[in-house]
């Protein structure tokens, strides 16, 4: 459940700037999320990473169950890059730590991706969803 529900979070506070402007009243609800977002970015970065190498270590299902593993690639991808968005400052201060050259390394790949970071957002909101179903419903 916490597999669905976290992307979900992440999502909304990823598109946050976006939901606001289409629907003010959603500004309360993720104003309780705010506090939360460096956490949530990185328990979505670590579950990313996680499910990123899981993905790549089981190709081979690749070809039993294409849709089950282009389905569990695209949730690994959105957690890893939503939650590196959101969990940015937490990433840099606690993994990379004094570490100069991988921060601004870091800062140049946050500056590529934060343009995308309303449609991974709302892709984040999707993957969570879908997981949800397909975990509990299918």
């Amino acid at each position: 459940m916490i597999g669905g529900l976290v992307p979900i979070a992440g999502g909304l506070l990823a598109s946050s700037g976006f939901i606001i402007a289409r629907k003010p009243n959603a500004k309360d609800l993720l104003a309780k999320l705010a506090p939360y977002q460096g956490w949530i970015g990185a328990v979505m970065f670590s579950w990313g990473v996680w499910e990123t190498i899981s993905v790549v270590t089981h190709l081979g299902q690749l070809s039993a169950a294409p849709l089950r593993f282009v389905f569990w690639a695209l949730v690994a991808a959105t957690d890893l890059l939503v939650g590196f968005l959101l969990g940015y400052g937490l990433v840099t201060t606690y993994l990379l730590g004094k570490n100069e050259a991988a921060k601004e390394k870091a800062a140049v790949v946050q500056g590529k991706l934060v343009k995308f970071q309303v449609p991974l957002g709302f892709a984040a909101i999707v993957m969570g969803a879908l997981y949800l179903i397909w975990s509990y419903v299918l």
